[in-house]
């Protein structure tokens, strides 16, 4: 297929570029400026230039690459999340993710684009309610704490919008927490010297779930919901969710750091606002069952056990 990924210089997007030229397909990658351009030209792809935020610029670059598909992973997202601020450092990120979405969908479908693919977080974005582990099927938080609103609203715009158009075969996929190169768990990474560092505590009885995906798999699950997804929503995670109180002491004596250190809840929230303190102890994990049975996928790292400290050493 043509496909235009839309930022196609980003983590991801580095990943996920060569494995689809790889693949047979001819690729353009959607880059704001010059820098990104050369990035997706030494990834293999050919460059468009275009601000996601000017609806002008999209459609024109849509019309001219006249993509067959289209895969959304535009994000924006500091190296240094203040979870005290969340939806203040996730602005632009929310952006992209509801004006940039109705743009990208708007120029898609003024050309045909016959299957589009986007971005979305399998994280703590579910109920807070009920098992520890979550389908496709399960709801979103429906109270979600208030730094968490305006991002969460985002998600369910994008999710929806995508879903929901009926001239294409629309794909969203929430990727778990992201680790390897590119990431803030690789080496050297923010996550990874926090941790180090004993600055990364376990908050409570650290029974937030997370999942977490290699970001390697999270392209090869691209690429095959790519070619034989259908249209609805895949949770892409490895096949082991873990609460903080597990994971997190796991990795850093993988790093060979000395254990996390444990603060009550109400330290947490003192200190780090209650976003952080919930995802530290209430969220819940996803399921990769559909994405496994559905895609004929599998992720090459399936645990952050072996998966993580590889990627960190």
């Amino acid at each position: 297929m043509k496909v235009l990924v839309a930022g196609a210089s980003g983590a991801i997007g580095k990943q996920l570029v060569p494995r689809l030229v790889g693949a047979g397909h001819s690729v353009t990658g959607l880059t704001r400026g010059a820098a990104g351009a050369e990035a997706v030209r030494a990834l293999g792809g050919e460059p468009a230039i275009a601000d996601a935020l000017d609806p002008e610029a999209v459609a024109r670059a849509v019309a001219e690459v006249e993509p067959e598909a289209i895969v959304h992973e535009l994000t924006s997202l500091s190296a240094s999340l203040d979870m005290r601020h969340f939806d203040r450092d996730f602005a632009l990120t929310n952006r992209l993710r509801t004006e940039g979405t109705d743009h990208l969908l708007s120029a898609a479908q003024a050309v045909g684009v016959s299957r589009f693919i986007a971005q979305s977080y399998a994280g703590w974005n579910h109920a807070r309610t009920g098992g520890p582990v979550k389908s496709e099927d399960d709801p979103l938080d429906p109270e979600p704490v208030p730094a968490f609103q305006g991002t969460l609203e985002a998600i369910r715009h994008l999710e929806r919008a995508v879903t929901g158009a009926e001239w294409t075969t629309g794909i969203v996929l929430r990727y778990g927490g992201f680790y390897g190169p590119g990431t803030s768990l690789s080496a050297g990474g923010e996550h990874t010297e926090l941790i180090r560092k004993r600055r990364f505590p376990v908050v409570g009885g650290g029974a937030g779930v997370w999942s977490f995906i290699h970001i390697a798999d999270a392209a090869e699950a691209t690429v095959a919901a790519l070619e034989h997804g259908r249209r609805g929503i895949y949770n892409v995670v490895d096949d082991e969710p873990a609460p903080v109180r597990e994971w997190l002491p796991a990795v850093a004596s993988g790093l060979g750091a000395k254990p996390p250190r444990r603060v009550p809840r109400w330290a947490g929230r003192l200190l780090a606002g209650e976003a952080a303190t919930v995802m530290m102890t209430e969220v819940r994990g996803a399921s990769n069952e559909k994405a496994k049975r559905e895609l004929g996928w599998r992720p090459r790292h399936p645990s952050w056990r072996s998966g993580i400290p590889e990627a960190v050493a």
